[in-house]
């Protein structure tokens, strides 16, 4: 691997009965069904198993949730979920769940949950990188995810009903990221709606030519990263947590946590960097500056809400 890039893991099989663990030339360990690699401050995490069009099996949604928690806190500022094939992710793998029983489907979808809940309570950005089709659950990860960049050729759907298995958890997703009546059409009909689609409603953040979204999704990144690393988190944390508050209750805490904010040493060196029109020099934690004393709102160790 060129440049400074970490590889963590890489590559899987799906054969005739069920999914196959292949094992490397040379060696005796299986295969992966995600590439995992750190890369300038970004854990890039790409879905390989195109074959089959990158199903959240058991052991995919593992593997994702460990390359989304599994980060150096201390230098990744952002992460980035993409996917290879013509394929994002069409969702469970339904062979999968047709050779299992009552125990499998709950832990399955007990095990979805836990993934999109680390994408949503982590601490950094997490960016979805869509090239393709995102059906099912594949459609409840870009709906999770904080920043969406498509290309032209995406589409979405929510087509489980097809299937006799409604979209239950994939519409807790989508019903909190785009309108009530959108949603309801995508679920209930299981119609695909293509990127531009996508975009009206609010499931992505931005639409671009298929030869732009490695530089769309750089652009992203990079604005991130030029931010305090210890905002963006405070920042990400209040948001999720506030659009689950009524209107008062988010603005009373809202109030405290920007109090916070400007208590640490980057909001203080934000204030200052603009009084002298200068770049700011961020430290990137939680440190309070000298003239304030206390704690803060959040725990931000374990991401507790202090009530």
């Amino acid at each position: 691997m060129a440049g400074n890039a970490t590889v963590i893991r890489s590559g899987c099989k799906w054969g005739k009965n069920g999914l196959d663990i292949f094992q490397r030339s040379g060696s005796s360990l299986g295969q992966k069904l995600v590439d995992v690699r750190d890369e300038d401050g970004v854990r890039k995490i790409e879905m390989i198993s195109s074959e089959t069009r990158n199903s959240l099996s058991m052991k995919m949604m593992e593997e994702l949730q460990e390359g989304i928690t599994n980060i150096n806190k201390e230098t990744i500022r952002c992460i980035e979920i993409s996917s290879k094939g013509p394929v994002f992710s069409s969702g469970h793998n339904l062979k999968e769940l047709a050779g299992g029983n009552e125990s499998l489907y709950l832990d399955t979808f007990s095990k979805c949950a836990d993934l999109m809940l680390s994408i949503i309570e982590g601490p950094v950005p997490v960016i979805a990188k869509v090239n393709g089709v995102a059906a099912a659950a594949g459609c409840q990860l870009v709906a999770t995810c904080d920043i969406v960049i498509c290309s032209k050729k995406s589409s979405f759907s929510t087509p489980g009903a097809n299937f006799g298995i409604f979209c239950s958890t994939p519409g807790i997703a989508l019903s909190r990221c785009v309108g009530r009546k959108a949603a309801a059409r995508m679920l209930l009909t299981g119609m695909s709606i293509n990127a531009d689609e996508a975009y009206k409603i609010g499931l992505v953040s931005k639409v671009c030519e298929e030869h732009e979204l490695d530089q769309e999704v750089a652009a992203h990144i990079n604005a991130i990263k030029s931010k305090s690393k210890a905002v963006i988190e405070l920042g990400k944390k209040f948001f999720y947590t506030q659009v689950e508050k009524d209107i008062h209750s988010a603005y009373n805490l809202g109030a405290r946590v920007m109090t916070d904010n400007l208590k640490l040493v980057d909001g203080q060196e934000g204030l200052k960097s603009f009084v002298e029109k200068r770049h700011p020099n961020w430290r990137n934690d939680f440190t309070l500056s000298d003239k304030f004393a206390g704690t803060l709102i959040f725990e931000y160790n374990n991401y507790t809400t202090v009530e």
